[in-house]
């Protein structure tokens, strides 16, 4: 690769490896690494040789509305949940969810005690950063704590075992999705990923298949596609062995339709209710030119980012309820017929 490299005329440094792949580090400026990509793609570049796999380091984005597309909104300030329901108290007990994502806020437990108490292990790595300055929010600062929330809503007896892969701007790489992947301190049995990215020619993201390859053969992984309103497959959400989430739209009468904004296509195998409230931050969402919205705790948000986490729960509580397995409870909870085409099957 390097020896093509400079044949070509292309400056280039050895970059630090990692998921087994070999990294190369072109200059900052450069803007035409697709063109180089597909340069080194072409079998014509290597006769007599094996044509590499060559791919774009790329950078993940989570699944809230924000700036990474539609919705492409912040969350807006919501009242307290209501009191978990006693008779769902156990639904999910002794099933540890992974919740890949800007980590957790510190004060979560306190904060939500009803709700976050007692469900995981506060660890100074995995604590969402969460404010760009003082008390005002990043972009997706409080992404992972509402995450967590829309879990234990589906299954308040699961544990959680957070693991950063973005920061509180909601971005990440493949490098920091592959480490945080294979981070967890607790064995989990399902993991929530409310992040991903589109790739080049639409090919799967190598680094990002080899940490979902790498995990335990009896772990599911739920991640949300996406809210680009494209059918383009997301990673890592398109991958076969990845249940794939999009998000549906539910009105105030309950009536439930396709979300305009959510990423669908036949790599699509379950969808939800995208537009929940959940367990959020104290603090100050401020845009320019417009009065400050200031938060106390809770927060209503919309994003396959939040369909996801609902699937991951109902999953632990089929486990807990119908004395399944990860796999099995998935499966039993995808046996439904599709929602609408690209949406996979509605989980309530």
């Amino acid at each position: 690769m390097a020896r093509k490299l400079a044949q070509n005329g292309i400056a280039y440094q050895r970059g630090r490896d990692f998921a087994g792949m070999v990294r190369f580090v072109l200059p900052r400026n450069s803007d035409d690494i697709p063109d180089i990509v597909r340069l080194l793609r072409d079998p014509l570049q290597w006769p007599g040789e094996r044509t590499p796999f060559v791919q774009p380091h790329h950078v993940l984005v989570g699944h809230g509305g924000n700036m990474h597309g539609h919705p492409g909104q912040p969350p807006k300030v919501a009242g307290p949940l209501p009191d978990p329901d006693k008779a769902s108290l156990g639904h999910g007990k002794g099933v540890v969810v992974g919740v890949v994502d800007t980590g957790i806020s510190k004060s979560a437990g306190t904060d939500h005690p009803l709700w976050l108490s007692g469900a995981f292990l506060a660890k100074l790595e995995e604590v969402d950063a969460a404010y760009a300055h003082d008390d005002v929010f990043a972009v997706e600062g409080g992404h992972g704590t509402f995450v967590a929330g829309v879990v234990r809503q589906a299954a308040p007896g699961v544990r959680f075992d957070p693991e950063k892969a973005l920061d509180p701007a909601g971005i990440g790489t493949e490098e920091d999705f592959v480490k945080a992947l294979s981070s967890f301190d607790e064995k989990v049995q399902v993991v929530n990923i409310s992040l991903g990215c589109f790739t080049q020619d639409d090919v799967a993201s190598e680094p990002v298949r080899r940490a979902v390859a790498a995990l335990p053969t009896d772990v599911v992984v739920v991640a949300s596609a996406g809210n680009q309103g494209t059918n383009r497959p997301s990673w890592p959400a398109a991958l076969p062995s990845v249940v794939a989430v999009a998000a549906v739209a539910q009105e105030l009468d309950g009536t439930r339709s396709p979300a305009c904004y959510s990423n669908h296509g036949h790599w699509v195998d379950a969808c939800a209710v995208g537009n929940r409230t959940s367990t959020f931050l104290k603090g100050q969402w401020v845009l320019p030119g417009e009065t400050p919205e200031v938060y106390d705790r809770f927060a209503y948000w919309l994003g396959t980012s939040f369909a996801a986490p609902h699937v991951a729960g109902r999953i632990a509580e089929r486990m807990t309820t119908l004395g399944l397995s990860a796999a099995l409870a998935r499966d039993h909870l995808l046996a439904g017929p599709e929602f609408f085409p690209g949406y996979g099957v509605l989980v309530d």
